[in-house]
Formats: structure tokens, sequence, C-alpha cells
């Protein structure tokens, strides 16, 4: 009976029923030991044969045991210690070699001495995975670098400083950057995927509708040029009216010359999802000239001159040099006309549904601008030849009236579309049930709630929705990458409530993983089948 002395409860047991035949408690102490893993404590009643009713109320000190006593053995398992979820907690943190480097005041020699973990990007357009470093593990090293936490803080608080002074943190940032794919073993990149991979930059001329705006600055710029000398050759108002809408024409354009440069530009920390509203900003700024310049002006010179008229001088060269305006500024129209066709036809849309919608504002602007041109030269001609046959100026200011008027009802229409488009604006329903069905055909999507798609300019949609992922075509997903035979057998290995949590924590971050990695291909694949959705935002529920 030697195993007895190996456990208290066995011990107990046999001070307990010492008296019990040895074949007995033999038999019953060998159905214990078989079964370690219960941890057994010592809760015993015993019970014989003739008297189990008399002594069932009594305690076991009393019981008198006999030739069939029956040890009933109470497992106690062993209790897991629960967590606290609400308290903070920051050992599981990871941080990335950039920002180690920049919120650290780490070098690469210092982080090569580090233990690297490998994780799946996160970024778009870029390797499979980054590698990683534990913070704590950083400011370990950084507080044994800087020579003491001390030191590392006040080293850290003085740059600070430098850096809202001098405003040098994003230059200190690239420098590091730089240095650290330098130093990189075999001249390559130590850490695949810590940035996006970044596509060329698009320049304004071959920009669709950059060419379209640089094409109209010039067509207006020279019209501005002549009909001044027009104006200042027969004072004309109606010339003059046209005068300025060249002017305002011109400088609105070199306005969104402007805008689309600037939204060409890449994200950056400060803007990370890019320019691309700057084309609706500078749209909106240039109706708002049309509105004021161009329709203020022409209909205050017509309402002065039909309440004090002058004499006209000869109209023939101001009416021929209209010919030309009408013919260049009709170019440019076509032009414009044919740039918004092309990409409503690319987009899947109507011609008219294109412009109302504004996906391409800086077109948009110039088409309205050389439609209202065309419409402006037509009735300042007709206006100019009334009055050059009747002698009179009065019919010469109305045609004034009449233009700034038209660029009034423009510039409030550019206003308008640009405000909605600026404040955000939900794609179109038929669109927006296209990109539902897309993600409710995925296997592993049961169900979407508050599903949003707003327009972010350009024709650029940010997508994003509640998901409630199916949990178990998840998991299936996970075990198809496994090898199930092993899975098994680490399975049957259990033993111990300490064993299975620790399958259970090594598994668990794998369909973790699997999950993370299905949103990536869910968005990719949304992505790739609508090239509009530039941003997509997957909550699980």
């Amino acid at each position: 009976m030697a195993f007895l002395a190996s456990s208290p409860a066995r011990c107990i047991l046999w001070r307990q029923f010492s008296t019990t035949p040895t074949t007995k408690l033999a038999r019953s102490f060998s159905f214990y030991h078989q079964r370690p893993c219960l941890n057994v404590l010592s809760l015993v009643r015993s019970y014989t044969s003739d008297d189990a009713k008399e002594d069932k109320t009594k305690p076991v000190s009393q019981a008198k045991p006999g030739p069939d006593t029956v040890v009933k053995v109470i497992a106690k398992t062993k209790t897991r210690t629960k967590i606290d979820y609400s308290k903070s907690y920051t050992d599981n943190i990871y941080i990335t070699p950039t920002r180690a480097m920049h919120e650290y005041m780490m070098t690469f020699s210092d982080l090569d001495k580090l233990t690297k973990y490998k994780r799946r990007s996160p970024f778009p357009n870029s390797l499979e995975f980054i590698y990683v470093y534990k913070r704590g593990d950083v400011i370990q090293r950084a507080h044994d670098v800087w020579g003491g936490e001390v030191t590392f803080l006040a080293e850290q608080k003085k740059r600070k400083r430098e850096e809202l002074q001098e405003n040098i943190g994003i230059f200190r940032m690239k420098s590091m950057m730089k240095d650290s794919r330098q130093n990189a073993n075999n001249g390559e990149d130590d850490f695949p995927g810590d940035r996006p991979v970044e596509k060329k930059q698009e320049s304004l001329f071959q920009s669709g509708s950059g060419r379209v705006v640089m094409y109209a600055i010039g067509i207006n710029a020279a019209n501005f040029v002549l009909k001044m000398g027009a104006w200042l050759y027969t004072g004309s108002h109606s010339m003059f009216s046209e005068m300025v809408h060249s002017l305002a024409d011109t400088i609105n354009q070199m306005i969104l010359a402007f805008g689309i440069h600037q939204s060409l530009k890449r994200p950056d920390q400060q803007h990370p999802y890019g320019w691309s509203n700057f084309r609706h900003i500078s749209s909106l700024i240039s109706g708002v000239g049309i509105f004021f310049l161009g329709g203020g002006i022409s209909c205050y010179h017509g309402l002065m001159g039909v309440l004090h008229p002058q004499p006209l001088d000869s109209l023939f060269w101001a009416i021929a040099i209209l010919a030309g305006s009408f013919l260049s500024e009709g170019a440019s129209f076509m032009v414009a006309v044919n740039e918004v066709r092309s990409s409503a036809k690319k987009a899947g849309m109507k011609f008219m549904e294109y412009v109302s919608r504004g996906y391409d504002p800086s077109v948009n602007v110039v088409l309205l601008e050389d439609l209202a041109a065309v419409l402006g030269v037509s009735v300042a001609a007709v206006c100019m030849t009334v009055s050059h046959y009747t002698g009179g100026p009065v019919p010469d200011a109305i045609g004034s009236l009449l233009i700034g008027t038209l660029l009034g009802g423009v510039g409030s229409y550019i206003i308008r579309t640009n405000t909605v488009a600026l404040v955000g604006r939900s794609i179109p329903t038929e669109r927006h049930q296209l990109l539902r069905a897309e993600l409710e055909s995925d296997r592993m999507i049961r169900a979407l709630h508050d599903v949003k798609a707003t327009e972010m300019g350009g024709r650029m949609v940010k997508f994003k929705a509640e998901v409630d992922f199916d949990g178990k075509e998840v998991a299936r997903s996970y075990l198809d990458q496994q090898n199930l035979e092993t899975l098994l057998q680490e399975v049957q290995k259990v033993a111990t409530v300490d064993e299975l949590e620790e399958f259970m924590l090594k598994h668990g971050e794998g369909v973790v993983n699997i999950l993370g990695a299905e949103i990536d291909r869910i968005e990719k694949k949304l992505k790739k089948k609508y090239p509009e959705v530039r941003h997509v935002d997957l909550e699980a529920l």
C-alpha cells in the first residue's frame, strides 16, 4: 500500500477504513489511482449493507465499517482564475518598427536585438505580412539605451518640444524609414509591409478632367483679351458682360485646375482618406465666383445701361468677335461633353445622371460654364444686332441683364450640387443594393446591419457595415488549413484544465487570424468588382 503515502486523500482514506478487508480496499483505491487527473480530495461516506439506513445520518467518524464497505469519492476539479476584462492591460500590444523608432527614439541597430513577430499586413496592395515588436520590449530596450526611465522620459519631452517648435517630426520619420531600408539585410527592406505600396501619383495633364480644364483656361483667356478690346472700342453693355463672363471663367477654371492638382495628392497622416473632396471645394468657390462676379456685375452694368442709356459706336467688329468667341466656346463645350460622355459610359450611367450627381465636379463646372458662354454669346449677339439696326442702347443693356441672370442661375446650380456632395451624400439606392447583395452572397456572412455607403468625391465611395459573421463557417475555414489527424491527437492528450486552456488559447488565436484574413478577402473582392469603393469598413458584431 505504498502508493497511499503519495496523496493526502489516500492517507485519509487508509486511516478511515483501516479495518476494511485488503482486497475490498485495494479495489476501491485502484479505481481512484487510475484517475489522477481528478485531483481527488477527501469527502468520503461509508455504508454497510446491513446498517445503511441506521448509519445514513451519522457522521463519517461514527460509521461502522463492515465487510461490504463502499467508498464514494467526490472529485473536485481545479478552479480556473477568471480575467477581469474591464481593467487596463497592455502587455499584448505590438507596434511597427516605424512607430518604435519615432515614438521611442530607437535606431535600426537597437531594434535588431529585439524579438520580431510576424503578423498579417493591414495595408492594401502590400505584402501578406509585416514584422512587429512587443511594445513592452521596445520600452525596456529604450530605457536601456538611454540609461534609465528618467533619462528616457526627459529626452522624449525634449524632442517633442523640438518637434512643436521646428515642425521637424515628419522629416525625422522619413529619415528613419530611409535608414531602416538602407541597413536592411542584403539591401532589402527588413520590414515588409510596414507601409502601404504607393502608386505613382497622377499628374494634372494625365487626368481627363485636367486636360479639359487646361484647354478651357486657354480659350477663355484668349476670349477675354478679344472681348476687352471690343468693349473698349464700342462701349457695349453686352460686350462688357461677355468680357466679365470670360474673365470670371478664366479665374474660376484656374481655381479648378488647382483643385484637381490638390485632389491628386496621396493620402497622408493628416488626411488619411486623401484629398479627393478638394475638387468639390474648388468647384464651390468657382460657383460663388460665377454667381457674384459674373452674374452680379453683369446685372449691375445692364441695369445702369437701362437707367442711364449711352449712345453706342459701330458694333460691327464687336459682333465679329462674338462670332469667333462662339466658335471657340463651342469647341471647349464639345471637349467637356465628350469627357462627360466617356466618364458616364465607364460608370455605367446616363449623361444627365452623371452631371446631376456631380461625380466629376471640375468637368461639370467647365461644361456648365461653356454652355452658359455659348448661350451668353448668342444672347449678346442678338441684342447687339438689334441695337445696331435700331440705333437704341436699351436692347444691348437688356442683353447684359439676361447674361447676368444666366450666370447667376449656373452659379447657383454649381453651389448647390457641390454643397450636397461636401455634406456627405449616399450613393444611389440601386448601387447600394448591389454592394449589399455582393456581401450577402459570401459564405462567411449571415447578416448585414447599419449599412452606409457615402460618396467621398471623384466617384470614390466609402462603405461601412456591421457584419454578423457565421462562426461555424469561420471555424470550418480554420479547420481546412489544419491537419485534422494531428489536431485530434492534441485533443486526446488534453487531460488537465491547464492543458485545455493552452489548447484553446493556441487555436483561438488561429481562428481570430482566420476571421481577419476572411475580412481582408471580402474587402478585396468588393473593391475589385466595384473599383469606385476605395474604403471598406466591416465591423464584426
